[in-house]
């Protein structure tokens, strides 16, 4: 089944792409040379990467993804000036949520991040298959494009 980001009644211009991965830790570098490859040049292209990353490891420790045999998949969309990006993993005990982190602690920021860095995010499932995705306007770049 894919996500419908971008639910229109008229046909799109969208460029969309889909991957599944195998749930291991080094999947996630090969989720960014994936995002990378597919949106060179994009005006958002570090903050999607930054948040993608987020997103698959939170898959990875919080959820069923990360067990062994366990897999996840992105997706992204690009259309009109917004990049969309989600991941889906196989569920979990517990609901996504940006929290407040610990000054010393050494993780609990990745969906804290992600709202910042996104225009919007959120989640939709349950405890047998979950949907995390981000928006980016590509017109609000956190980062000047270089020159």
């Amino acid at each position: 089944m894919s996500l419908e980001l971008f639910p229109s009644a008229e046909p799109s211009e969208a460029l969309r792409w889909c991957r599944a991965f195998p749930g291991e830790a080094a999947q996630a570098a090969a989720v960014r040379r994936f995002v990378a490859m597919l949106l060179d040049g994009c005006a958002v292209l570090d903050d999607v990467l930054l948040s993608v990353d987020e997103l698959v490891v939170n898959a990875l420790r919080h959820t069923k993804s990360g067990r062994l045999g366990g897999t996840f998949t992105v997706e992204l969309r690009r259309e009109a000036g917004t990049v969309a990006v989600a991941v889906r993993d196989q569920g979990g005990p517990t609901e996504p949520a940006a929290t407040e982190a610990d000054e010393f602690a050494e993780s609990g920021r990745g969906l804290r991040t992600v709202s910042a860095l996104a225009a919007r995010w959120g989640w939709f499932g349950n405890d047998r298959s979950r949907t995390v995705a981000a928006f980016f306007d590509e017109a609000t770049a956190h980062w000047p494009e270089a020159a």
